[in-house]
């Protein structure tokens, strides 16, 4: 849906990845946005980000007035972000105030207790044109004020003075003990109240951003995590990845021939999601190696997260299966980013992969394996971060390859994690024992919007990378390995005794039929003698007998009378 038809309020974007989306486009453009929390929680960088995205993403000024950092301190603070402020300022850019504020300076009483800040701040604004301002904090500049009914009314002068100079001002705050802020009346008076949060929970450190309200304005209402990196802030959208995201009907091939005939003869649909659950040792990041092996052959950028081996252990291991993935890395097409699953909290992670995912754009993603997440959260946790991962891949056109371990004895068809329903495609790996050795097999439980084989196949792992067979069937079952090749010699030979009685057979009918052959030939021919003799026979009867009528013929005519009738002479 597009952002301006969702809310009619101006708005300045903040260029920060991610908060953008769940504010809808920034924070309130001309007006104040309170930016709350604890001491580290990143609220004096996302004001510095906001005006430095402003000055080089939007072309947009910017004054930074802080009340405990000097000018040279918050330069050398900056650093990391590849940002020299120093340059902003000459550029007249970027204004940096820095304001001593001691007791004496404001009193409790009188009208103009601001009157000297407004000049400052006036100025400032005036010297680089800016429309973006951040006051840093709020507390230092309030401090010598415990009355809070003049406390209440100079902050709402202050925010009014912000609003009719037309500046889009980000205020940090620190946070109270019951409260968003100390004073607990800094969220009545903003127009965007946003709270940022550092937790520790079970030696995990975690960082999350909420939307507190929003005047004007409908925002992501849920707790989002965000990450603090050399890039800056990024936040991770969560309630703003719909199911809308676009289909493909493009095939990549999954690295392994047979693999990819059992998937209708063309693997897996680009962009889609697919997992490989098993026990250890059934080959999971064998298909993960091959398939992302695939991936950099066609000439496409691979981002594999390994939360197990190191990456100079995951190149050794994969090019002993004939699987060489260092020509990739060293081409820049495959990313391996090696990590201790708990090294730290999901949201980090989840964030880590998103920018790395901005970083390298890549075509596929390989985690590996998605299981080891279950270290730093519940399955329910870990459910919703796949999910928004998943999700989030998915509006990209990026196909997901993961990884999970099942454990001995559990449910083949389940895995710890419980999110087979957002799996396109899912593989089975399990190990079978018999005859004193383990062997693997491989099976496809479900590929949607395809044709695939129900067939179990042998799954063995060889020097040339990974190999299918079709399984054997003996009289006791599907048999693999040491038994299938036993049974196999076995069937073979009976073949060959079978075989060879069938030849035998063969050569007793063949000499059999030449037997009958030959007395057929023999019957002929003495049928022929007798049928010659026989006609010389009648030929001979046949002359005799034309003799006989010639004599009486002659003895006739010597007579002179007929020749008696009867044969009566």
């Amino acid at each position: 849906m597009d952002q301006t038809t969702l809310t009619s309020l101006s708005k300045s974007p903040t260029g920060i990845r991610g908060l953008d989306e769940i504010t809808y486009g920034g924070f309130p453009q001309g007006r104040p946005t309170l930016v709350c929390g604890g001491a580290g929680c990143g609220k004096t960088l996302l004001g510095m980000e906001f005006l430095i995205r402003g000055i080089l993403d939007y072309a947009e000024a910017g004054v930074f007035v802080t009340f405990e950092e000097s000018p040279g301190e918050l330069a050398r603070n900056f650093t990391s972000l590849g940002v020299d402020l120093n340059v902003l300022v000459n550029d007249k850019k970027l204004a940096l105030e820095h304001v001593q504020v001691e007791r004496s300076e404001i009193e409790e009483t009188g009208e103009y207790n601001l009157e000297g800040l407004f000049i400052r701040l006036a100025n400032a604004i005036d010297s680089v044109g800016a429309r973006r301002l951040v006051l840093d904090t709020i507390e230092a500049l309030f401090s010598a004020l415990p009355n809070e009914f003049i406390l209440r009314s100079e902050l709402r002068r202050l925010f009014r003075w912000l609003k009719d100079h037309g500046v889009t001002a980000v205020i940090t705050g620190e946070r109270g003990e019951k409260t968003l802020t100390r004073y607990g009346l800094e969220e009545y008076v903003a127009d965007c109240v946003i709270v940022l949060d550092h937790r520790l929970t079970d030696q995990i450190a975690t960082r999350r951003l909420r939307i507190v309200k929003y005047r004007g304005s409908i925002h992501g209402a849920d707790e989002y995590p965000f990450l603090i990196d050399e890039h800056g802030i990024s936040v991770l959208p969560v309630t703003s990845l719909h199911l809308r995201h676009t289909v493909s009907t493009e095939r990549i091939s999954s690295g392994v021939a047979r693999l990819d005939a059992m998937l209708g003869g063309e693997g897996y649909y680009r962009g889609s999601s697919i997992l490989v659950s098993g026990t250890a040792g059934t080959g999971k990041t064998s298909l993960a190696a091959s398939f992302a092996h695939a991936a950099c052959a066609r000439g496409e950028r691979c981002l594999y997260m390994a939360y197990e081996e190191s990456e100079p252990q995951v190149v050794r291991n994969m090019r002993s299966i004939g699987v060489d993935l260092q020509p990739w890395i060293d081409g820049d097409l495959l990313k391996i980013v090696a990590a201790r699953a708990s090294a730290y909290g999901l949201e980090l992670h989840l964030a880590t992969i998103h920018n790395a995912i901005t970083q390298c754009h890549p075509r596929v993603v390989v985690i590996d394996p998605i299981s080891s997440l279950m270290s730093v959260g519940s399955y329910l946790e870990v459910s919703a971060m796949l999910t928004r991962l998943v999700d989030h891949l998915k509006t990209q056109q990026i196909t997901a390859f993961l990884t999970s371990l099942t454990h001995f004895g559990g449910t083949l068809e389940a895995t710890d994690i419980h999110m087979s329903s957002l799996i396109d495609t899912w593989l089975g790996l399990y190990s079978v024992e018999s005859s004193g050795e383990r062997n693997r097999l491989l099976y496809l439980l479900k590929s949607r919007g395809m044709a695939h084989s129900n067939q179990v196949r042998e799954f063995l792992i060889t020097d040339q990378g990974i190999e299918l067979r079709d399984v054997y069937l003996g009289t006791h079952g599907v048999l693999t390995g040491t038994a299938r090749m036993v049974q196999e010699a076995d069937d073979t030979a009976q073949v060959l005794v079978r075989k060879q009685d069938i030849q035998r057979r063969r050569r007793e009918l063949e000499r059999k039929r030449e037997a009958v052959e030959a007395r057929i030939i023999a019957v002929r021919a003495e049928h022929a003698a007798e049928v010659a003799e026989a006609e010389a026979l009648i030929a001979e009867e046949e002359r005799r007998e034309a003799k006989l009528d010639a004599e009486r013929a002659d003895r006739a005519a010597v007579r002179g009378v007929d020749a008696p009738k009867g044969g009566q002479s």
